[in-house]
């Protein structure tokens, strides 16, 4: 018996021996990543075949559920309304999350500096979140008046409360042995805060900020159901009246992948910012 190898073992050993170790290190970098965003695509490319599939074998009225292709061809048609429209509900998302952003940070940092404070602060923290805030948008317009303030208002109260228990949760999470450690070397509150609680709760603050930005979608929305005259809440009402559902559809499409992309960024923002964050190596916290 022969202890040559087959001809085409031979052949793959010398393939494999003689792939560049560059190379092979980019397909093992690339190969999570095209997983990672291949597996979600084919599951919406799926689901946007079947709903297509649905209506036209059940001939569903395009009033009551339009096709995919139909909603694509409405936006086509009304692409500049849309886009004016998105770029109005953008401004109202970021006026909204960068007050409780402005807002939350001190107020976590206050709630955690006593007891007393804490517990002078969270009773109407609760009270705000207890109000609907479709009941209290109308108030807000009677108060503020007609323009931008009351729906910047009303994203900032749907947004700010889970960035603000996120926040105080982090800082008050510090292990007691680092705070024993900061004191040890008579370090300052400031010192304190800047050194240890906050890079310490740097993944907590994150996970805030990503529930209060897509928070800030739905808030926008809201307070542009009760007073708006421009915006994709606005146009989804307007939409429905005349029975342009594929419109009213193609708006909700936009709104979901603005929350989808401005989640994104802050997951980027986060990966950029902070390499070392614990949510940027354990991809069950992504």
């Amino acid at each position: 018996m022969s202890s040559n190898p087959a001809p085409s073992t031979f052949a793959t050993s010398s393939s494999a021996a003689a792939t560049p170790p560059r190379e092979v290190r980019r397909r093992r970098r690339l190969a999570p990543l095209l997983e990672e965003a291949g597996i979600p695509v084919l599951a919406i490319g799926g689901l946007v075949a079947i709903w297509q599939l649905c209506v036209m074998v059940f001939e569903i009225p395009a009033f009551l559920l339009p096709s995919p292709a139909r909603i694509l061809r409405d936006s086509v048609a009304e692409a500049d309304t849309l886009g004016w429209h998105t770029l109005a509900t953008l401004k109202t998302v970021f006026l909204g999350f960068l007050a409780s952003v402005v807002i939350s940070l001190p107020l976590a940092v206050l709630i955690t500096s006593s007891k007393r404070m804490a517990n002078t602060i969270y009773p109407i923290l609760v009270l705000t979140q207890s109000i609907p805030k479709v009941a209290l948008a109308p108030i807000l317009v009677i108060l503020l008046g007609t323009n931008e303030l009351p729906r910047i208002v009303v994203t900032f109260l749907v947004a700010f409360f889970p960035l603000v228990i996120a926040v105080a949760t982090g800082l008050s999470s510090v292990p007691d042995d680092l705070v024993e450690l900061g004191r040890s070397y008579r370090g300052s509150r400031w010192q304190m805060l800047t050194r240890i609680r906050l890079p310490y709760a740097v993944p907590m603050i994150f996970s805030g900020l990503k529930v209060a930005v897509t928070l800030s979608v739905v808030g926008a929305v809201v307070a542009e159901f009760v007073n708006a005259d421009a915006g994709l809440g606005y146009f989804i009402i307007s939409s429905t009246a005349f029975f342009e559902t594929g419109l009213a559809y193609a708006a909700l499409i936009i709104l979901s992948l603005m929350g989808i992309v401005l989640f994104q960024i802050v997951v980027v923002a986060e990966r950029v910012l902070f390499p070392w964050s614990p949510a940027n190596t354990d991809p069950v916290s992504r």
